[in-house]
């Protein structure tokens, strides 16, 4: 059977800088019957193992290491044995919210994961994060941008460890240049394309002046 997508959404908490938030968090399961990469495992490992069921899954895997995105991953890896994945520039992220427990690979640009026989291609993509990536998934049409592209814009960069002009690069030449009906399924909120973004690159840049 050939891959698809599940989307789960889960409630918690965002902190960072001293401020706390309220949050739901999309965690994206891609895979088939038998294998499923699950993408930041966030808030909730009971109901993303209820999601997984008996499927094999073969990574936890972090778009970036705020405490949202990653807080429920050393849990889930403890249940299921799947390896954390990170990219190494997001440690000092990762170590606020698991002080004692690190990572068990790293992310890497250009760096490529198989799931159910799907190809998932790692893009560095910083500026919300250091070691923000995104996900690529050409035969599925698909690129899961965590916290850097929404539906309405580049991700934040107000708080430490993140940079305006850094994202803005990010998506200009490393997500912008793929195909417009490629599908951007997003850390929060809704989903939306490649070509509905592209249009508004101008605006974006024009925040930053």
């Amino acid at each position: 059977m050939a891959a698809r997508i599940e989307r789960l959404v889960t409630s918690g908490t965002f902190s960072l800088d001293g401020g706390t938030w309220e949050v739901e968090n999309n965690v994206w399961l891609v895979g088939d019957e038998v294998q499923v990469l699950v993408i930041d495992p966030a808030h909730d490992a009971e109901a993303i193992a209820a999601a997984v069921g008996d499927r094999q899954v073969t990574a936890l895997v972090c778009t970036h290491a705020h405490n949202d995105h990653v807080n429920a991953a050393p849990a889930l890896a403890d249940r299921t044995g799947a390896p954390i994945l990170l990219h190494p520039d997001d440690l000092p992220l990762w170590q606020q919210t698991h002080p004692d427990r690190a990572p068990d690979g790293r992310l890497a640009d250009g760096g490529l994961l198989t799931v159910a026989g799907t190809e998932v291609h790692v893009l560095h993509t910083p500026g919300h994060a250091p070691g923000a990536v995104s996900l690529h998934v050409p035969a599925l049409g698909t690129v899961f941008t965590g916290d850097t592209l929404f539906a309405g814009g580049p991700g934040a960069t107000g708080r430490s460890f993140s940079d305006f002009p850094t994202i803005i690069r990010s998506i200009r030449d490393r997500l912008l240049v793929l195909a417009p009906d490629t599908v951007v399924h997003t850390g929060h909120g809704d989903s939306t394309t490649i070509g509905a973004e592209a249009p508004h690159l101008p605006d974006w840049l024009a925040r930053g002046h």
